[in-house]
């Protein structure tokens, strides 16, 4: 290079800094695979560009039943950081060795409530009506594939047995698939997270307390054993700011309650 004018040299220098940069742009660039709960979908709407903006990560998000996702992760779906429906997902994984970020944080809560669509001109019914028929349609989360379906029949089974003799069941894969059907007229009411009712235009909360009791359910979210290398900064960094108090504060704007201390009687 010596021999070189210095014009040359100069901009041998500078696009020699220029390209270092770009590589270094490149590795910062990281990328990073969320798999979540529908509950979330309007929460990181705002939450994931905000994050994406701070820490030059991409961020991509597939939502869908928990049961199913989770049984994705434990067969090596490339995942880096989950949020269920419910934190029970990740204590399974936990206890089969599968978290990667310790004891899975738990960062808010919601509870089961009954919902009818605001168009529907059907009477507000209650799960204790003694004198239902079977004609009304109540539909629930399906128990085989996602977290409400399985909190649901749990607290239904232990607090009113009697439930499926008085109504004609349905079930949906997850929260947003139960609150279609009631919206658009395939059932006549159906039990979701709170967290989900109140943030819908469509449907009506007319029972806080389906089950008969009030039923704490707990979100919660971890690394898991899926995570890329190349990623593990990055799925670190979105789980600490995820649980920071000023998205813990954004979270109440989107219907989620701050986490209280768990009882031993309360249905996750």
């Amino acid at each position: 290079m010596a021999g070189l004018p210095l014009v040359m040299l100069v901009t041998a220098v500078f696009n020699l800094i220029v390209g270092m940069g770009a590589i270094k742009s490149t590795a910062q660039a990281e990328s990073l695979a969320i798999a979540a709960t529908p509950s979330l979908k309007s929460a990181f709407r705002e939450i994931v560009p905000m994050f994406e903006s701070e820490y030059g990560v991409n961020v991509h998000v597939e939502y869908g039943p928990s049961q199913i996702l989770r049984r994705q992760i434990e067969q090596g779906a490339p995942v880096d950081v989950f949020f269920p429906g419910a934190v029970d997902e990740l204590e399974i994984l936990h206890r089969k060795g599968l978290t990667l970020s310790g004891v899975p944080r738990v960062y808010a809560q919601t509870s089961l409530v009954l919902v009818m669509s605001f168009s529907s001109r059907a009477l507000a019914v209650s799960l204790h009506d003694e004198h239902a028929d079977r004609t009304t349609r109540l539909v629930l989360g399906d128990p085989q594939t996602s977290a409400l379906g399985t909190i649901t029949s749990r607290a239904l089974t232990m607090l009113d047995p009697g439930f499926k003799q008085r109504f004609k069941t349905i079930y949906a894969r997850q929260s947003d698939e139960v609150m279609n059907a009631v919206q658009d007229g395939g059932a006549d009411v159906g039990i979701v997270f709170r967290v989900d009712a109140i943030g819908n235009g469509h449907v009506r909360i007319i029972d806080e307390t389906p089950a008969g009791a009030r039923i704490t359910v707990r979100f919660g979210e971890a690394v898991v054993w899926t995570c890329r290398d190349e990623s593990r900064a990055a799925a670190e960094q979105f789980s600490d700011f995820f649980t920071s108090p000023r998205i813990q504060k954004l979270l109440l704007k989107y219907g989620f309650e701050p986490v209280a201390p768990f009882k031993s009687g309360a249905v996750r």
